[in-house]
């Protein structure tokens, strides 16, 4: 009986240790892998670099307003968008977070960063931590920000 019992069990540990990498590359595939951010606010005494002020914004990079006060409010939470993910994938040419879209134009000249950006801006008004907030992300709950109307949160 004991020898049936651990054969049964061996049985089950070996069927869920052959299906849990599947379960895992499923949900990889459907997500994709997570971009580059930091975990953590940067350590004390550390300055971020700038984030661009709207004035330095023109042409292409200001035709709407979404667009430069996406840049007024990254400036209001550097902190927070420094430990968020990026899905543009910037992080293949260098950047390390949604914030260092928000240190040059690409922010403004990408979807994907300004719609994180607003959904950052308004999950901390609402009293989220960098952590839940990048939870969200991660889950695409951005994809639902409609930037024609973003430029209203305040």
């Amino acid at each position: 009986m004991l020898r049936r019992g651990l054969t049964l069990a061996f049985l089950f540990l070996v069927i869920l240790a052959v299906s849990a990498p599947w379960a895992i590359s499923q949900d990889e595939e459907e997500q994709g892998p997570v971009p580059a951010f930091n975990a953590g606010p940067p350590a004390k005494g550390t300055k971020l670099p700038p984030i661009l002020t709207k004035d330095q914004l023109w042409g292409e990079n200001a035709q709407n307003a979404y667009q430069t006060h996406a840049y007024e409010l990254a400036a209001k939470i550097p902190t927070v968008i420094h430990q968020q993910p990026c899905y543009c994938y910037c992080d293949r040419m260098g950047h390390n977070s949604l914030h260092s879209c928000f240190e040059n134009v690409h922010g403004a000249q990408c979807a994907t960063c300004l719609k994180e950006l607003y959904y950052s801006y308004s999950q901390h008004a609402k009293g989220k931590t960098a952590a839940q907030i990048r939870k969200g992300i991660i889950a695409g709950e951005w994809k639902k920000v409609n930037l024609e109307t973003a430029a209203a949160i305040n």
